[in-house]
């Protein structure tokens, strides 16, 4: 069965480090963020609209593909915050988990 896992939860409450153990393919608004070719993360909250279209888009670009298990972790503070990819999910026929994730 195809999954989508969301993981929500504050900043620095470990939603990167638990997505790396699921596996899958991992998706963050904060990728948005790292320069390609240096690596270096430079957050802008002038983007931060941006990056999160950035990674929606990503997500549904891996569902058309199939992608078997996709995790995304963000902090999704509201829950209207994840409602487009609660859509998405329904639209490409993934079952869809929500995780809050309280800390280390």
């Amino acid at each position: 069965m195809k999954t989508i896992i969301l993981l929500r939860g504050l900043p620095g409450a470990g939603k990167s480090t638990l997505a790396k153990t699921l596996g899958g393919l991992n998706i963050e608004a904060d990728m948005y963020f790292i320069d390609a070719e240096r690596g270096d993360y430079k957050f802008n909250a002038s983007d931060l609209t941006r990056a999160h279209r950035w990674c929606q888009d990503v997500f549904e670009h891996w569902m058309q593909e199939e992608e078997e298990k996709i995790v995304v972790s963000n902090t999704f503070n509201q829950e209207w915050e994840m409602v487009s990819y609660f859509n998405l999910a329904e639209k490409y026929g993934y079952m869809i988990h929500s995780v809050i994730v309280t800390g280390k």
